[in-house]
């Protein structure tokens, strides 16, 4: 038994937090109430001035495991989440074998059941060896248990092989995620097309090679009835477009923002700074407000990080041939913390709606909550202390991060799912 006392509590329905303590039995949350009376042998955390919330959940990370278990494993990534308060993700499926078909996806599957203190879930590819030709094995990725099919990393760059696909996964009970780039616009780079890019001699990418395809792949939703999920929003105008069809209607269309398209400018790239380069490519300032705003009024329903781990050599090639992607599981609630919800400019309620009761439900998974009768997953979270992001403070097995060295305000102090304490930090 575990009793954590004086508590505040934030859930996703409200910007309030009420006090109380937690009384947790067996895995269950037993009792959610004021002055509690500590059972026989039950252990006390005393949770004054920290916030209890539930566990995060992340709906789009990449953990590299089969193929490229150098950058990542099922393993350290799951412990990368946890270090994180992230108590569930979504892996995506551009492994090695890739993830498209229902072999592969019970592989994967298998491995997480062993190697993850969390639940993994993963989605499975559309097209063959994701090249967009033929169909993936989707009726056995079905039986495995995937609900998402996605080429995530590559567009499904003929409709007509993305539409039969949503035709026929729809009847199963599935739906899409969409990574938006018209190839032939973006080409093998990912800096934003605009004036850094032209300061620093490289050819950008323009923000319509994005919003091109966010708009395409929802009129085929929209023709053949699927539920269409669109990935990693970068751009003002892809967040419009997003919202315009959402207030239209006919289509079920969600969408999701990560925290750093929200943060980060490509005028922070600097000098050929490869721990800001991803892709889509970060935008502008007022992107990066045009976004809040679709984060704000509900046009996005996830965040969600990309995590996306590369080794140091990696990275520390030239801008150009530097791989895409940056690490977020760890980072994500300290710096959401940070840059907005300490700056007033929103609460913890659209923090737990969006990073965890949403992502959940978007995977047909009960939302988690500090309820009484509910599974004990749920987190400590000190807005006093400060985390620093160092290589010794990181989990993943990579650091390719914008955050590395930095210091921010905001502590994950302690998990717990279960019966388990996942995690435990020292005063």
């Amino acid at each position: 038994m575990l009793l954590i006392r004086n508590a505040r509590i934030a859930t996703e329905h409200s910007p309030d937090l009420a006090s109380a303590d937690i009384l947790i039995e067996n895995g269950c949350i037993r009792q959610v109430a004021e002055n509690l009376t500590a059972p026989e042998g039950a252990r006390m955390i005393d949770a004054a001035g920290r916030i209890a919330m539930p566990g995060m959940f992340d709906a789009h990370v990449h953990f590299r495991e089969p193929g490229f278990e150098n950058k990542e494993t099922i393993a350290s990534g799951s412990e990368a989440a946890i270090n994180g308060g992230v108590t569930g993700v979504v892996m995506m499926p551009n492994t090695t074998p890739v993830i498209d078909s229902g072999t592969v996806a019970r592989q994967v599957l298998e491995i997480a059941a062993r190697d993850a203190r969390i639940p993994v879930l993963t989605s499975g590819c559309v097209t063959k060896g994701r090249h967009g030709k033929e169909l993936a094995g989707i009726d056995g990725l079905r039986a495995a248990g995937v609900k998402m099919l996605t080429d995530d990393g590559d567009t499904t760059s003929d409709p007509a092989v993305l539409l039969r696909a949503m035709q026929y996964a729809t009847e199963l009970g599935m739906f899409f995620a969409s990574h938006c780039e018209v190839p032939e616009l973006a080409g093998p780079r990912a800096i934003n097309c605009g004036a850094m890019s032209y300061r620093l001699g490289i050819k950008g990418s323009p923000a319509c090679a994005e919003e091109i395809i966010i708009d395409r792949d929802i009129r085929l939703a929209h023709a053949a009835g699927a539920h269409i999920h669109i990935q990693h929003v970068s751009t003002k105008l892809g967040m419009e477009t997003i919202r315009w069809w959402k207030q239209r209607g006919g289509v079920k269309v969600t969408a999701e923002v990560a925290p750093h398209h929200l943060l980060f400018t490509d005028e922070d790239i600097g000098d050929f700074d490869t721990h800001f380069k991803m892709n889509p490519p970060l935008r502008t300032k007022a992107d990066n407000q045009g976004l809040l705003e679709g984060l704000l009024d509900g046009t996005f329903d996830l965040i969600a990080t990309d995590h996306a781990p590369h080794t140091p050599f990696e990275k520390s090639q030239d801008f150009v041939s530097a791989p895409n992607g940056i690490t977020g599981l760890e980072t994500a609630l300290v710096s959401l913390h940070h840059h907005f919800v300490a700056e007033g400019k929103f609460g913890w309620d659209l923090v737990i709606k969006r990073y965890s009761a949403e992502p959940r439900r978007f995977m047909g998974l009960p939302a988690a909550a500090i309820e009484s009768g509910l599974p004990a997953d749920l987190i400590l979270f000190d807005p006093e202390r400060e985390t620093t992001f160092s290589q010794g403070f990181m989990k993943s097995k990579s650091q390719n991060t914008p955050f590395l060295d930095r210091t921010l305000l905001g502590s994950v102090d302690l998990v717990v799912l279960g019966n388990e304490i996942l995690l435990e930090r020292a005063g």
